[in-house]
């Protein structure tokens, strides 16, 4: 295999294994010190916080967390709640972690759990149901 083609092997489409081992340890990181209360937050600390994913940039200066509340209630306050404290969390999972650099945290509304709910409803209907059966 020439170099150009190894080159482009690399450089696919998907994440490295660097950017999922980080994101999956800042994920782990952010979970646990917003369902400890480490931040000097009430509001923050009085909520449940579901972290499903954390994707970085290919470089890990930035890291965007998929969020959702427990219940899905409130999620714009969370957000926003997020983004007022983003500054402390992110130098609280840098400490803990250990990286050269604490990468710029961003929020997102983690839409999976509604996917799934969307996918299973069109299961469910008698017209899929029988398509699936045959």
């Amino acid at each position: 295999m020439n170099l150009m083609a190894k080159n482009k092997f690399h450089d696919g489409p998907g994440p490295s294994q660097r950017q999922l081992r980080v994101g999956e340890l800042i994920r782990r990181t952010l979970a646990e010190v917003l369902a400890r209360g480490d931040v000097h937050d009430p509001d923050l600390n009085r909520l449940s916080i579901t972290v499903g994913e954390v994707r970085t940039s290919p470089d890990l200066r930035v890291a965007t967390a998929f969020v959702l509340p427990l219940g899905g209630q409130g999620q714009e306050g969370v957000l926003k709640l997020l983004a007022r404290n983003k500054g402390e969390l992110r130098r609280i999972i840098g400490k803990k972690l250990g990286l050269k650099f604490s990468p710029e945290l961003r929020f997102q509304l983690d839409e999976t759990f509604d996917r799934l709910e969307e996918a299973r409803r069109m299961l469910e209907q008698d017209d899929v149901r029988r398509d699936l059966e045959k």
